[in-house]
């Protein structure tokens, strides 16, 4: 009987990208995804006729432009189309844009604060430190600090090296920086509610954190280390949806030869004297790999997928222990029209671009508060785009696609699970606050898709919906995650590998977890990584 040289579980962006780089490398490698199409999170389906929707990520930004290139992406179709602006509008009847040009986006910035439009390119300049600083590191596997191998020593002697570069000062607003609150952080340069709540949004998206809770400047951070064509921080359409990212992996793969069998779900791992020997899928067919490589979520990998027995109990307790809390949900609207926003310039650039309608960090706190109270919250914080402003491909002529991220929605709904009508409360809340800026807007609704944290779960195989794979919090980074001792891609089971949003980086769509345990794999079978470029300097 045939063994694989890898199997690979769980098609989504990270288990292609390690996929790609394995069988570039030599190796023959399977991947096996439970649903009848690969993409996980990022994938582009037609619910509706004539409609594309980008069904859970919906915005590329973070996937790094070495394995862009390494893989040949764009030869295989993946184009990115960046943001031309972006919103918050107010509750007064104002907005504040955001623009591509610095310089604009400082004089609207002096619309509201002259004081604030001079902070700007403090902020600015501070923020770029911090991203000087972490950058480097995405592509890097963290160090064992308790390990004397001399690769851990070289790691660690690279960190130090780097900390030891900084000031006094600037060691000291690090430290902080990685510690504190979003909004601790803008108050030290921003007076203007509006303009504060502009920033913060990206130090709250997908975390189940409040703006006002530590360790959120550091999830901001994470959103600002992206690039699209060589522009730091800058966020993009992937012309055709999301799905597109996958759809250029899963051909690359598939051009170097990898095989890709969808519709087989992973019931568990095959495990013989402590070693990983393949896969069981749900029917019971066995399939037998030298090593197996989990593209699923750490409670999902070692909590259902491999038995206790093979695991140590002081692992399983950490396992258990690891933050994934789903924050978040996704509402999906297919658009007879583009939609009308008073407030706006007709044919403003900001409508292409995310928009936003909480316009201050207390709104923000408190749609936080309903999700610890175990509900979806009654005034959601919105992160809403119209892809089709730019990529005309995703909608009939004259019609439009519109993603609306959600924060913040609860795993559970006051300690139960969520019902059909929690779902289209859920929804209701959603549309209210779009309709409330846009007259006529539910009239221009021609079919919506809803995504609560039980369907994330139930379809992208997603802990509690949780779009990170765990909490991006200064206790699970590094050589913290998922936990000590095994933050370098591998497990307690030989030959079983991690290569999902769990582990180092983190989460969203940017592939360098699946990079890194791929580079980790072939140094175990002492096989070439001269394929895989090494992280480059874009600041």
């Amino acid at each position: 009987m045939k063994a694989w040289d890898a199997i690979i579980i769980g098609g989504g962006h990270n288990g292609l990208v390690n996929a790609c780089y394995l069988q570039r490398a030599g190796l023959d490698v399977l991947v096996v995804e439970k649903n009848d199409w690969v993409g996980g999170a990022a994938t582009s389906r037609e619910l509706t006729p004539g409609f594309l929707y980008s069904n859970c990520s919906y915005v590329c930004s973070l996937f790094r432009p070495e394995i862009m290139r390494d893989l040949e992406l764009p030869r295989f179709g993946l184009q990115v189309i960046s943001y031309e602006g972006g919103a918050v509008f107010t509750r007064d009847g104002d907005y504040l844009a955001n623009y591509r040009d610095h310089d604009a986006h400082r004089r609207e910035f002096a619309r509201f604060s002259k004081r604030d439009a001079e902070a700007y390119d403090r902020y600015s300049r501070d923020v770029t430190r911090q991203c000087r600083f972490i950058q480097p590191l995405l592509m890097r596997t963290a160090p064992d600090p308790t390990s004397y191998r001399p690769r851990d020593i070289g790691e660690l002697l690279y960190l130090g090296k780097k900390f030891a570069g900084l000031s006094a000062e600037e060691m000291a607003l690090t430290l902080r920086f990685w510690t504190m609150s979003i909004s601790e952080f803008l108050d030290e340069y921003f007076e203007t509610d509006v303009i504060k709540a502009s920033f913060a949004l990206s130090g709250i998206i997908g975390t189940a954190l409040g703006p006002m809770s530590p360790g959120t400047a550091y999830v901001l951070l994470h959103h600002y280390m992206g690039e699209v064509d060589g522009s730091v921080g800058a966020w993009g359409y992937a012309r055709g949806g999301m799905g597109a990212v996958t759809k250029a992996l899963a051909a690359s793969f598939k051009a170097s030869g990898g095989t890709i069998r969808t519709g087989a779900e992973v019931d568990h791992v095959l495990v013989g004297r402590g070693k990983a020997k393949g896969v069981v899928l749900a029917g019971g067919e066995e399939i037998y790999g030298k090593l197996v490589v989990s593209n699923a979520d750490v409670k999902r990998t070692f909590l259902k997928l491999v038995e206790e027995r093979e695991l140590p109990d002081i692992f399983l307790r950490r396992i258990r222990n690891f933050k994934i809390r789903g924050s978040s949900g996704k509402v999906n609207i297919a658009l007879d029209s583009l939609p009308e926003f008073p407030a706006l310039p007709k044919d403003s650039p900001v409508y292409r671009g995310d928009m936003h309608f909480t316009d201050s960090m207390e709104r923000m706190e408190r749609a936080y508060d309903d999700w610890k109270a175990g509900r979806w919250s009654a005034d959601p914080f919105l992160d809403m785009v119209i892809p089709t402003t730019l990529d005309p491909t995703m909608a009939p002529p004259g019609k439009h696609f519109m993603s609306c991220f959600v924060q913040y929605a609860p795993p559970k709904v006051n300690g139960r699970d969520w019902t059909d009508a929690d779902r289209d409360g859920f929804a209701e809340s959603v549309v209210a606050q779009i309709a409330e800026y846009s007259p006529g807007f539910r009239d221009r609704i021609v079919h919506m898709e809803v995504r609560t944290p039980r369907e994330i779960e139930a379809e992208v195989g997603l802990t509690e919906g949780n779009i990170f794979q765990g909490e991006l919090t200064f206790d699970q980074l590094l050589f913290n995650r998922p936990v000590p001792g095994y933050a370098q891609y591998r497990s307690p089971v030989g030959g079983l590998y991690m290569c999902g949003s769990s582990t180092h980086p983190g989460g969203g769509v940017m592939g360098a977890p699946g990079r890194n345990a791929a580079a980790e794999i072939l140094r175990d079978l002492a096989k070439s990584t001269s394929h895989m470029s090494p992280a480059h300097d874009v600041i």
